[in-house]
């Protein structure tokens, strides 16, 4: 059976390019360089910035934490 070709322009319109995503995504890039700055992590670290209370527009410094990324990937919550 023939594979489908995968339309990743489409994927990306469909949802990592609405606002909400958006919004998101810059708010983790933003925890990510306030932690750079602190000297808590580095580019190619393998370490990953966790939000505490899964919520990625709270970037307080109480609610960041580095974890590698395998720590963090095995923490987010299950999805239904």
């Amino acid at each position: 059976m023939p594979r489908r070709k995968r339309d990743y322009a489409k994927e990306y319109r469909d949802y990592q390019g609405t606002p909400e995503q958006i919004k998101r995504r810059s708010s983790r890039n933003r925890a990510r360089r306030k932690m750079e700055k602190l000297g808590r992590v580095r580019k190619g670290d393998g370490k990953e910035v966790d939000h505490k209370n899964f919520n990625a527009n709270d970037n307080n410094s109480k609610n960041l934490q580095v974890l590698p990324k395998r720590a963090n990937r095995r923490k987010q919550p299950k999805r239904s």
